[in-house]
């Protein structure tokens, strides 16, 4: 057994060829040296280009992507309360200023009218009362008056009569009772002048008193009659703003009203955004505003549209403060672990209104700003504010004009001109009012 393993001899295979390596040519120093020249220059010549770019471009712009695109939230509130009956736009729906919005149950306040005109009328005559009774006053001292002139001239005749019979008391001509007579006829006269006295004064002083009431005015302005047309004026309003009408132009956005909810005076119920008020709010580090200026000019990108939609504006406004200092939670800098973080304060950048009009923005965008800072002769950021903004709404005017014809409607109508005189004839005022949009 161990023959046969030694006899077997292990296989043998050929040799493999032998391989040649080739050597890599050895580059030559003088052929390196223009290569790496060659780089060295392109190197230096891209940084000296970026370099002169920079300081004849780059440097007159600052940029950031930190913009965003704001506007004024307009909040929709009732004056009054009630119960909604109608809501006439909702989410997404573009209004125009005094489109009606929220329409409330106006039943309680026609009846609050009803009464208010009521009054007035009442008012009103009760207050021409007052003025005619003063002519009455009036002719009741004259009358007074030429009572008591009646009263003196019977105490003089009886006061002369007396003294005409009392020498002759004496002789017997004139008998004592004649005398007595004479004498309780005086005493009778001077106590009715003296009750016609008292009576002209009484009618004096209560002429007096009416006069006082109404003294230096007239019907209409009379403060009764001014008290009364006031709470006319309040009770038409109040039915008026039953009907919420749009006071500015816009986009509704973030409705909470429903039909049906009982509402109370000042509860949100919608807000319209005037997207035709946007402006961009720009966060700039604080070191970029050095050199920012009021009214320069910014281009400004949206991502919603891209580079092809470049937007004009110009720098008109500077925050009160860092994002940081408003925050909810402001920093705590007096900590010991203190670290110092680079702040943004927020640049107000106004748009061009006919670019924003063909290419139009929603509120919280994202925009790129960027604002050539080349042109230093407007006030820095920091030494001025923005110039002032008013904004104005026109639809509620209609209200209070109508509530005043109504007032003066219902005057006039009590005052007995045109020979109306009853409190009804004014009421048809109030209907065709309330057909009124507003």
């Amino acid at each position: 057994m161990s023959n046969e393993q030694d006899n077997k001899a292990p296989a043998t295979t050929p040799n493999a060829a032998p391989v040649a390596t080739v050597p890599a040519p050895a580059v030559s120093p003088s052929k390196r040296k223009p290569a790496l020249l060659a780089v060295a220059g392109i190197t230096a010549a891209a940084a000296i280009a970026y370099g002169v770019y920079w300081g004849v471009v780059l440097r007159h712009y600052e940029n950031t992507d930190n913009a965003y695109v704001q506007a004024p939230v307009v909040q929709i509130t009732p004056q009054v309360g009630g119960t909604v009956l109608a809501i006439l736009a909702d989410d997404t729906d573009v209004v125009k200023a005094g489109q009606p919005l929220v329409k409330l149950d106006p039943a309680d306040a026609k009846l609050a009218l009803e009464r208010a005109q009521a009054q007035l009328a009442q008012t009103v005559r009760e207050v021409r009362t007052m003025y005619a009774t003063n002519g009455t006053l009036e002719a009741n001292i004259r009358l007074r008056e030429a009572e008591v002139d009646r009263m003196r001239s019977d105490v003089a005749r009886a006061n002369e009569d007396v003294n005409r019979r009392q020498p002759l008391v004496a002789t017997g001509a004139v008998g004592g009772e004649e005398m007595k007579h004479a004498e309780t006829t005086l005493a009778a006269a001077k106590s009715a002048l003296a009750g016609a006295q008292s009576a002209l004064a009484a009618a004096q002083e209560q002429a007096i008193s009416n006069k006082a009431l109404t003294e230096g005015t007239s019907v209409e302005n009379h403060p009764n009659v001014q008290r009364a047309a006031a709470a006319v004026r309040e009770a038409y309003l109040s039915l008026q703003r039953t009907e919420l009408p749009a006071p500015v132009s816009g986009q509704v956005a973030k409705r909470t009203v429903q039909v049906g909810q009982r509402i109370q005076a000042g509860a949100p119920l919608m807000s319209i955004i005037p997207l035709e008020q946007v402006w961009v709010e720009a966060n700039f580090k604080e070191v970029q505003l050095r050199k920012m200026r009021i009214g320069q000019p910014v281009k400004l990108h949206a991502d919603i549209y891209g580079e092809k939609v470049e937007y004009e504006g110009r720098v008109v406004g500077l925050g009160a403060g860092t994002g940081a200092a408003f925050a909810l939670l402001p920093a705590q800098n007096a900590t010991g672990n203190w670290i110092k973080v680079v702040q943004r304060v927020p640049v107000r950048v106004e748009l061009n209104a006919k670019q924003l009009a063909e290419h139009p923005l929603r509120v919280g965008l994202s925009m790129e700003a960027t604002v050539d800072i080349a042109e230093q002769s407007g006030q820095p950021l920091a030494a001025a504010g923005a110039s002032a903004r008013s904004n104005t709404t026109q639809a509620f005017d209609v209200q209070t004009t109508a509530a005043d014809r109504m007032v003066h409607d219902i005057i006039s109508a009590n005052l007995g001109r045109g020979g109306a005189t009853h409190v009804s004839g004014a009421k048809p005022s109030a209907s065709v009012a309330m057909s009124q949009p507003g």
